[in-house]
C-alpha cells in the first residue's frame, strides 16, 4: 500500500518506541532497549524490530510475570513462551505532506470542547460503551482530548496519542450509539488535525482494516493510507 507521500515517515515504522524515546519519555519506563508506558497510561510496549532474546527479557522484567504486552504494530516476534493474546489487521493513515490547516475542510462547530481531568470518568464510560481501543485512567495525559456534549452529557470524543518526531496520532475516536450520524467524529478529527498542523506536526492514525466506514471517513477528511499493519498482544511468561 502506497500513497505517493514524500515526507519523512520513517518514525512511523516504530511509533511506540519513538514516542517513548522522545515526547512521552516521562510517561514510560525503559530497561536496555525495551520500553513500555506506565500501566495507567497505556499498555503499549516496544523493542527493536530485530529484537534479541535480551531485549525480550528486559521487557518481561519491566512488565512482570503473566503481564500483558501490547506490541502495537511492531514486527518483532517474541520468544515461544510468550502467549499470543490477540491479532488484528489494520492500516496506518497519514495526512499528506504539504497539507495546510485550511485544507481540513469539515466545519468544527462550537460544541467541540477540550476535555480535562475532571472529565475522565465520563471519558472512561464512553470508551466502555463504544470500544474504540485501549483507554486507561491516565491516557488523557498523552495529549489533547476533545469532546462533544449534548444536554451536558459527553457523547463523542477523540484525542492525541502517540507522538513520534514530527507526528501526532489521532486516536480514541468514538461516538455514543444514540448520537451517531450527526458528524461528531468528522468535526472532532478535523479540530484535532487542525491543531496538530498548526503546531508544525502532521496527523496520523490507525484503524482496523475491517472498519471500512471509519476508513472512508478519514479518506474524505484528507488522510491517505500509508501501509497495512498488524496489531498484536502477548502475555509474558
Amino acid at each position: 500500500m502506497t500513497n505517493g507521500d514524500s515526507g519523512d515517515t520513517a518514525a512511523l515504522d516504530d511509533p511506540v518506541g519513538e514516542s517513548l524515546r522522545g515526547r512521552h519519555a516521562d510517561l514510560g519506563r525503559r530497561l536496555g532497549r525495551a520500553a513500555t508506558y506506565l500501566p495507567d497510561v497505556a499498555t503499549f510496549s516496544a523493542v527493536p524490530a530485530a529484537a534479541e532474546a535480551a531485549d525480550w527479557a528486559d521487557l518481561a522484567r519491566l512488565l512482570g510475570r503473566q503481564a500483558f504486552a501490547d506490541m502495537f504494530s511492531s514486527p518483532a516476534t517474541p520468544p515461544k513462551d510468550w502467549e499470543q493474546v490477540f491479532v488484528l489487521e489494520g492500516r496506518q493513515m497519514i495526512w499528506p505532506a504539504g497539507g495546510r490547516p485550511d485544507q481540513v475542510h469539515a466545519a468544527t462547530g462550537t460544541d467541540v470542547v477540550e476535555l480535562g481531568e475532571a472529565d475522565v470518568p465520563e471519558m472512561l464510560d464512553l470508551v466502555a460503551r463504544t470500544r474504540p481501543g485501549p483507554f486507561w485512567p491516565r491516557t488523557r495525559d498523552l495529549g489533547t482530548y476533545l469532546g462533544v456534549r449534548e444536554g451536558g452529557r459527553l457523547v463523542a470524543m477523540a484525542g492525541e496519542r502517540l507522538r513520534p518526531p514530527g507526528w501526532t496520532e489521532i486516536s480514541a475516536v468514538c461516538t455514543a450509539p444514540e448520537a451517531r450520524g450527526r458528524g461528531h467524529a468528522a468535526r472532532l478529527v478535523t479540530a484535532l488535525a487542525t491543531r496538530v498542523l498548526a503546531h508544525g506536526r502532521r496527523p496520523f492514525l490507525h484503524v482496523a482494516e475491517a472498519n471500512t466506514a471509519a476508513i472512508a471517513l478519514y479518506e474524505r477528511l484528507g488522510f491517505t493510507s500509508r501501509k497495512h499493519v498488524t496489531f498484536r498482544g502477548f502475555r509474558t511468561p
